[in-house]
């Protein structure tokens, strides 16, 4: 059976974001927005460091539709994802525009799950 579980920091229906694990997937709880995630296995890749999961979440696309934007919407699957992989010990490969020009920039913090050319990003380098 598809795990699916609240994710993210507020908790009304309203706010909540869904977890769909089957499609790999942050959505709102009607469906029309999305976060869609791949993992990737970066165990070939990885330096060997302690404690760094050998997987990360490549986030390729975040989608609002247009009766809905400008409510946050955005951000708040982004605050949902990003908190995933914290939680999940994963780095993030932010492969979708809207992450790595808007969200990243405006939420500085999360630079530190940022994983690029085989290095994590440290936040001062973004």
């Amino acid at each position: 059976m598809a795990k699916e579980g609240l994710a993210g920091v507020r908790q009304s229906p309203e706010d909540s974001i869904v977890w769909r694990e089957e499609a790999r997937k942050f959505e709102t709880p009607d469906g029309e927005a999305f976060l869609q995630y791949r993992l990737v296995d970066l165990s070939r890749t990885s330096s060997g460091r302690g404690g760094v999961s050998p997987a990360a979440m490549d986030m390729v696309h975040t989608f609002v539709p247009g009766s809905k934007r400008g409510l946050g919407l955005a951000a708040r699957l982004c605050d949902a994802a990003f908190s995933h992989a914290r939680s999940h010990g994963m780095r993030v490969i932010p492969t979708c525009s809207y992450i790595s020009d808007t969200y990243l920039p405006r939420n500085p913090a999360w630079n530190e799950l940022v994983y690029k050319d085989g290095q994590p990003k440290n936040s001062s380098s973004m």
